[in-house]
């Protein structure tokens, strides 16, 4: 499975808020267990992952926001820089890791406040 960057940001907002996020519907409950393992394999949310005999997790649940997680989050909070991003990666034709996507939001967000 790809991994879903949009997916990403909609579960650390349903872990931070307590619940779930508009947009969530849009998946299906394979993928956001996937993600949502994907996150806690990362060590942006505490959580446990239960995995089916060939490894591929079936259910994963979030308890809460690491700091990195919270990290990542707050960079990615802001729509519209969220769309700037997503937009300038596609425009490349590239994939982007959590630590590049970081990155990028955290430069958009500097030059939004014109600290470059």
């Amino acid at each position: 499975m790809k991994r879903d960057m949009e997916l990403i940001r909609l579960l650390l907002l349903e872990v931070e808020q307590g619940k779930a996020s508009a947009g969530l519907e849009a998946y299906s409950d394979e993928q956001q267990s996937y993600h949502a393992a994907l996150l806690v394999e990362k060590g942006l949310v505490e959580g446990e992952v239960v995995r089916n005999n060939h490894g591929f997790p079936t259910v994963a649940a979030m308890i809460h926001l690491t700091w990195e997680g919270h990290d990542f989050l707050d960079s990615a909070r802001n729509e519209t820089i969220w769309k700037k991003a997503i937009a300038l990666v596609k425009s490349k034709g590239v994939e982007a890791s959590i630590e590049l996507m970081k990155q990028l939001l955290v430069q958009l967000t500097k030059s939004e406040l014109g600290l470059s």
